[in-house]
């Protein structure tokens, strides 16, 4: 079969949202298998039903985050799957459905944030040359135990793309309720502006400092394997985002985009024995259960060391519970909470001095001091009170150029 033909498409849970966007995806199927290609679709839960499981099983236990609540989130892409197989059935276009099990698609055993590992096409490749048309539950998997895993909000990105590798495709197109990758949240930053593309190494920066562009894994996959990702709207005709290009523009600003995200709690250990190990220890122990840390800084002291790091207000009790265990009685543990993260992305960093200078200055005109701060070749980031993030977000994207109308 000529791979050509064949397109993955990921619609989000603002896609089929309703019975109507659900019947309106459906014909725009068939009108793609109509002119000749052969769409594998991922789809996600309609939006909302997944915060509404999860609530269902807060309403148990708040923190739980085991195989159980896998189980539970996991049902919102199969009614996603079951309501467009009939829509498509309606006009006459024949599905051929699947779970992520179904499709061999294996993960490791992390409940709530698994990673793939495995994913057998051959019963996609069977579905197409029967002239059906695939639809895929996103944001799950297998483990080794034949135990149900999910891959973390907003998997079913990581689902799409880790299929279009799979199948060894140039590309992966990914439909949302925006129009393209901005340069910041609109809803924050009013004169925040389409980018027509990104690399995949700003992306990866994007999507790890907090911006909603796509799943981190999914940007990851897509850079290993070499596919592109075009990043629509499914309800306007825009040309979108691609992801994946390099620009060679001289024009191009130094900074791409400002990024924040709310909810970060910053976690400041003191005194830790010296050395390396009670440092490998509680990072290790976070890492065994999927917990990412991001901002981290060592200093050492006469006394011992001190150690802050930041990691997802939504890991925080677990985190706090795993070093408590680790950790000396002697030592205090003060937590943050809940801070913001707040940073600028752009490969145009690498060739220009004075980057950091002014990311400081903007944060001390708004009166922002960081609580934590790093810097890469392409990247800028800082912790700062909640309440100031929002105006320090402005100010940034005005001064690094990046206002619609600079």
């Amino acid at each position: 079969m000529k791979t050509q033909s064949i397109v993955v498409q990921k619609f989000g849970g603002t896609s089929v949202g309703t019975i109507e966007r659900i019947e309106a995806l459906a014909a725009r199927i068939q009108t793609s298998v109509a002119k000749g290609l052969k769409p594998v679709v991922v789809v996600s839960a309609m939006s909302g039903e997944t915060n509404r499981l999860v609530a269902l099983a807060g309403q148990i236990d708040p923190n739980y985050r085991g195989i159980s609540y896998d189980m539970i989130v996991a049902s919102g892409e199969q009614v996603s799957v079951g309501l467009l197989g009939i829509a498509l059935e309606k006009r006459g276009v024949q599905p051929r459905l699947f779970l992520g099990f179904q499709l061999g698609i294996r993960t490791d055993s992390v409940a709530s944030r698994a990673r793939i590992e495995d994913i057998r096409v051959e019963r996609l490749h069977k579905a197409l040359a029967d002239g059906c048309v695939p639809v895929v539950a996103g944001f799950q998997g297998l483990d080794s135990s034949d135990q149900i895993t999910t891959l973390g909000r907003g998997g079913s990105d990581t689902t799409a793309v880790a299929l279009a590798a799979a199948l060894e495709l140039d590309s992966c197109e990914i439909y949302t309720d925006v129009p393209a990758v901005y340069t910041s949240d609109p809803r924050v930053v009013p004169k925040a502006r389409p980018l027509k593309s990104l690399s995949f190494e700003e992306t990866l920066e994007m999507a790890s400092l907090g911006a909603k562009v796509l799943h981190i894994r999914s940007v990851e996959i897509a850079a290993k394997y070499g596919v592109k990702i075009v990043l629509k709207s499914t309800f306007e005709d825009a040309a979108g985002t691609i992801i994946g290009i390099e620009e060679l523009d001289m024009e191009k600003p130094v900074v791409s985009s400002v990024t924040f995200e709310r909810n970060v709690s910053v976690f400041r250990l003191y005194p830790l024995k010296k050395g390396i190990q009670p440092l490998s220890q509680i990072f290790e122990g976070l890492a065994k259960r999927g917990i990412v840390v991001d901002i981290v800084n060592q200093t050492t002291l006469p006394e011992g060391q001190r150690l802050a790091f930041s990691v997802s207000s939504d890991d925080c009790e677990e985190a706090r519970q795993i070093i408590k265990k680790i950790v000396p009685e002697t030592t205090n543990m003060e937590v943050l909470n809940p801070k913001s993260k707040i940073s600028v992305v752009g490969v145009g960093m690498r060739n220009h001095t004075g980057v950091v200078e002014t990311f400081l200055k903007c944060l001390e005109s708004c009166e922002a001091e960081p609580h934590l701060i790093t810097t890469s070749e392409i990247k800028i980031s800082a912790v700062v009170e909640s309440e100031l993030l929002e105006p320090a977000a402005r100010e940034l994207h005005s001064k690094f150029g990046l206002d619609l109308d600079s």
